[in-house]
């Protein structure tokens, strides 16, 4: 299949869904899902939806954390993966919004990524979601699925790179549907070491199942 073809059918696939594919992470405000995609980072969305309501209650804008110590912040996030550092991030984090932009969450790439514990990715999730701008968030799940579906080639080696090649096929409405999606199937179908190809419903434009199952046939 070549892979005018391959995006095709997935494009064909995605206008299959329901329209809505959203973040599993919980939140109920611009900060909230900041910190919260900040948590995320090499650690799972069940986990970190675990930690942020008390998180949450005890500080609840920015300039809670902008006030808060490490003492006072570590004990709430101490079972997410990497707590020192991203307590560090909080703090940094409620100083930089209070500081820099009015206790608000920016807007654009540049400035969010002004923000300790926030790269690329994360700033890219913030804008996809709450100013529903077409960005990708390449995370491992669609850095692993786009090379095995076919949608990039084996020479995206970084996760920009992958977001490039993406960007170059995808149509602006799909991008934010796409991307979601594919961290979903990752997340839970085309997992790393076992993917389960028996439940997946992409199995006909998938390079990976084309070499594994269909070589020789």
């Amino acid at each position: 299949m070549r892979k005018k073809e391959r995006y095709e059918a997935f494009l064909r696939f995605l206008d299959g869904l329901e329209p809505n594919i959203e973040t599993e992470l919980r939140y109920a405000s611009p900060f909230e899902l900041l910190v919260a995609v900040v948590l995320s980072a090499q650690c799972t969305d069940k986990r970190v939806n675990t930690v942020t309501p008390s998180l949450f209650q005890h500080f609840p804008a920015p300039r809670h954390l902008a006030t808060a110590s490490f003492d006072d912040v570590f004990p709430y996030i101490r079972s997410i993966s990497y707590p020192n550092n991203k307590t560090k991030h909080l703090i940094g984090l409620g100083k930089v919004l209070v500081e820099q932009f009015m206790g608000e969450v920016p807007s654009t790439r540049e400035d969010l990524m002004k923000i300790p514990g926030v790269g690329r990715k994360t700033a890219n999730v913030i804008l996809a979601v709450l100013f529903h701008e077409p960005t990708l968030a390449v995370d491992t799940h669609v850095f692993r699925v786009a090379r095995r579906l076919g949608l990039v080639t084996q020479n995206a080696k970084t996760p920009l790179e992958v977001e490039k090649q993406l960007m170059r096929h995808l149509p602006t409405e799909a991008v934010s549907k796409a991307d979601q999606w594919i961290i979903l199937h990752g997340r839970y179908i085309c997992v790393a070491r076992t993917p389960k190809c028996k439940t997946c419903d992409i199995t006909h434009l998938c390079r990976y199942y084309e070499k594994k199952y269909l070589a020789g046939q």
